[in-house]
């Protein structure tokens, strides 16, 4: 009898560490969530991995440089295009490490859209329109880490993918974005 008691008390603890490992990412998501739409920037600093979210802003920003300048045939087949692919990787890491604040994140949250670092004065999360009609959806990409998709109901064709990465058994962190743009001609 002790024995069958000692076997079902380790299966449900057990059982309550897969669940909490297998939520912890939720949690975390939801937090910054909640955060970003309160404005706490404190809060947004502890859920962000800010050089690892910079340096992912950054590789994104310059892709979708690069795709635009590819598909403009006044760009793509001129002198000047190519020095533009060039200097902007230079011109946008500058921008991003001055642009990228737990401002900024909460309102990436908030709105779906990517900060644009050529643009100073960013608006702030409560100067947003009614955003409730942000759709997320919520999921694992590998077992480190976790992805919340955010579509404005008015931009379907566009997406920002928060991607947080595990730090630890049970912390997870805000490290990267993913740019889905499905709207390119």
């Amino acid at each position: 009898m002790i024995k069958k008691l000692v076997v079902g008390l380790a299966a449900a603890a057990v059982a309550v560490f897969v669940l909490a490992w297998a939520a912890a990412p939720v949690f975390a998501a939801q937090a910054l969530i909640r955060a970003a739409k309160a404005g706490d920037a404190a809060r947004i600093e502890q859920l962000v991995d800010f050089p690892a979210l910079r340096q992912s802003l950054k590789d994104e920003l310059t892709a979708e440089l690069a795709a635009h300048m590819r598909r403009d045939p006044r760009l793509a087949d001129s002198r000047l295009g190519g020095l533009g692919m060039i200097l902007a990787p230079m011109l946008l890491s500058g921008a991003v490490d001055a642009a990228v604040t737990p401002e900024v994140v909460a309102q990436m949250v908030t709105t779906a859209e990517a900060p644009d670092p050529t643009v100073p004065d960013q608006p702030e999360p409560g100067d947003a329109a009614d955003k409730d009609d942000i759709h997320q959806s919520w999921g694992y990409r590998d077992l480190n880490a976790f992805a919340v998709t955010l579509t404005d109901r008015d931009q379907p064709d566009q997406r920002l993918a928060l991607i947080l990465e595990r730090r630890g058994l049970f912390a997870w962190k805000l490290a990267a974005v993913d740019i889905q743009n499905d709207a390119r001609p």
